[in-house]
This record gives structure tokens, C-alpha cells and sequence, in this order.
């Protein structure tokens, strides 16, 4: 069964850092694609970053290009993002998965806020 636990979400100021954490279970993670989305306050979750399986090659929404870096760490089942000069519409319950896509987790809330 694939588990996916989302972590490092918190409160902080427009402007700062944070960086997210995904450990994934259940599958072969190095054999899969994974991404990251998002789902901010009443709008529909959308993608944010993309990254291979061997995490040679990465892909971003524009929206996140140049403040966003998606990392793997295949030893430890583990996918990063991690998330520099945030802004208010950054807000939002963030979401790792699988490509193909598995069932959700419970994400984890991120706040940008003075």
C-alpha cells in the first residue's frame, strides 16, 4: 500500500524558507517520478515540481521557477522541496505523489505571513 507523508510545513514570513519533506512507502520510489502540488485556500490543487526518477532532470510551475528546488533522496525514500523567498500566495497545504498518481496524503500546511 503506498504511504506518503508529507512534513515541514509551518508558519513563516514573506520572504523566508522552509523546506519540505515527503517520505514515501509501499512502491519502489526510485523507480518513479514524483512531484509536488499544492492546494491553496479555497482553490484546486495544481502541480508545483516535477523530478525523475534518478533526479537528473526537474521541471517547475512558473509561479515557483527560481524560489523552488525539488531534490530526491532515493536511499531514503524521501523527495524534498525546498522553498526560498515565499510569499503570501504561496499559502497552501502542499502534497507530494507518484507519477502515475497514488492516494493522497494528508499534506502538510504552509503559511506565509507577516
Amino acid at each position: 500500500q503506498v504511504q506518503l507523508e508529507e512534513s515541514g510545513g509551518g508558519l513563516v514570513q514573506p520572504g523566508g524558507s522552509l523546506r519540505l519533506s515527503c517520505a514515501a512507502s509501499g512502491f519502489t520510489f526510485s523507480s518513479y517520478t514524483m512531484r509536488w502540488y499544492r492546494q491553496g485556500p479555497g482553490k484546486e490543487r495544481e502541480w508545483v515540481a516535477t523530478i525523475t526518477s534518478a533526479g537528473t532532470k526537474t521541471n517547475y510551475a512558473d509561479f515557483v521557477k527560481g524560489r523552488f528546488t525539488i531534490s530526491r533522496d532515493n536511499a531514503k525514500n524521501t523527495v524534498y522541496l525546498q522553498m526560498n523567498s515565499l510569499k503570501p500566495e504561496d499559502t497552501a497545504m502542499y502534497y507530494c505523489n507518484k507519477y502515475p498518481l497514488a492516494s493522497w496524503g494528508q499534506g502538510t500546511q504552509v503559511t506565509v505571513s507577516s
